[in-house]
């Protein structure tokens, strides 16, 4: 096998993303023949035993799988959290955990947040799905006690500034009464009467649908993610997942900005 920087070995072993990799050898987590991995450090993998948290990396070549799954509110969007009751990872079929080894959750929602989040083991995949330079889309299914005014309106499509920035929607509109009856079928538990809006971002920044509402006084009661670039919640009831074929992957990064 050819000499390869250890982050992207990891990431195609399915370990984590590359941001993720990276992180995890920051920390120390990493060893590559029993020493302390650093960034940077370029490997064979077919001569060096490489290990995370102490357990050797296996070398074998699963398929690459992509699995979308509607979270449900109070689960943590990791792998693994010792002060979570449950992580997305938990919600994976077992036949396919057993089948494809490990997945991992491309990007997070937040503890409250619900619906849409994709989990695979293809590394590359996750990186370009969360570079900014791709612009892939996420839109959200937002839950108003009240609905907004027109000058709230009016701020969030101008932005707000933000600690990373200005944080934009490229679109914000009241959601149809079909939409909610169907996204709202698929919500456990069920919300009462809200006012509910679709808000599109190009962003990923933590939190940043919650803090750019209550940036204008209206407090989000429920936030559900509805789509990541092509790929939508459509059906998926809270805690199901599944599949996603290779083809449909492909197009989140290729297609994104086509699928309004």
């Amino acid at each position: 096998m050819p000499i390869e920087r250890l982050q992207k070995i990891l990431a195609e072993a399915g370990i984590a993303s590359r941001r993720g990799s990276e992180a995890l050898i920051a920390a120390g987590r990493v060893t590559v023949d029993g020493r302390i991995a650093t960034i940077g450090d370029q490997v064979d993998p077919a001569t060096v035993t490489i290990a995370v948290d102490g357990r050797a990396l296996s070398t074998d070549q699963r398929p690459r799988t992509y699995l979308a799954l509607h979270k449900p509110s109070g689960v943590t969007s990791t792998v693994r959290d010792r002060h979570a009751a449950r992580t997305v990872v938990d919600l994976i079929p077992p036949d396919l955990k057993e089948r494809v080894g490990r997945l991992y959750p491309v990007g997070r929602l937040d503890l409250e947040s619900e619906g849409l989040i994709l989990l695979t083991n293809d590394g590359d995949w996750a990186n370009r799905v969360l570079h900014p330079s791709r612009r892939v889309e996420r839109e959200y299914a937002v839950g108003l006690r009240l609905p907004l005014r027109a000058d709230q309106e009016r701020t969030l499509r101008a932005g707000i500034a933000l600690d990373e920035g200005l944080a934009v929607v490229t679109q914000l509109r009241a959601t149809t009464a079909i939409e909610t009856r169907r996204m709202v079928a698929l919500l456990d538990p069920a919300p009462g009467p809200l006012a509910w809006y679709r808000a599109t971002l190009e962003q990923g920044w933590k939190r940043q649908v919650r803090r750019m509402f209550a940036a204008v006084g209206t407090p989000i009661e429920r936030l559900v993610r509805v789509r990541v670039g092509t790929i939508r919640l459509d059906g998926l009831r809270s805690g199901e997942s599944r599949l996603v074929s290779a083809s449909e992957a492909a197009t989140v990064t290729g297609g994104a900005r086509r699928s309004r």
